[in-house]
């Protein structure tokens, strides 16, 4: 029996578990994305890009902001370079750096990521809206629960392989 057939036939509750969890998520994020679109005219990688600027009046890196959102550069890049031109984020020099700068909110960039925030708050209360509070606290400790053994297995995993 190969490994494949035998998570199947062994564990098919776990699989069904990762399987809903997906499925959640995708359609939360379509949901979501179909929103940002139709009432702001962005996308859910522009929005994601001004959320973590907007944690910080400073502003951050490339790099920074690379890392932060778990894509490349040249997507940071490309999503940045059509957030100055609209006049919503701007560049700043990093002294002592004269090949890099830090990318910040501009006054209306914060203005419009306020109003985006708050109204995709309320998409996210909706998704959730089926459960009571109980059973979202009961469903948020449970995914910590997961969270924490995968970064602990991904942590384990790293120092094995060193």
């Amino acid at each position: 029996m190969d490994m494949e057939a035998r998570a199947h036939s062994e564990h098919p509750e776990a699989l069904r578990l990762w399987l809903r969890l997906l499925t959640c998520t995708q359609i939360v994020e379509k949901q979501v994305r179909t929103q940002l679109r139709e009432r702001f005219d962005t996308t859910l990688p522009r929005f994601d890009l001004m959320a973590q600027l907007e944690r910080t009046t400073e502003g951050l890196k490339m790099n920074e902001l690379s890392r932060r959102m778990m894509v490349t550069g040249g997507n940071v890049t490309g999503i940045t370079d059509q957030l100055v031109a609209e006049g919503l984020v701007d560049r700043v020099d990093v002294e002592g750096d004269r090949r890099a700068y830090r990318v910040r909110l501009t006054p209306k960039g914060r203005k419009m990521f306020n109003e985006m925030a708050l109204q995709h708050e309320s998409w996210i209360v909706e998704a959730f809206a089926g459960l009571t509070d109980k059973d979202i606290a009961v469903l948020h400790k449970l995914l910590g629960k997961v969270k924490d053994h995968a970064r602990n297995q991904a942590a384990t995993g790293a120092e094995a392989a060193a």
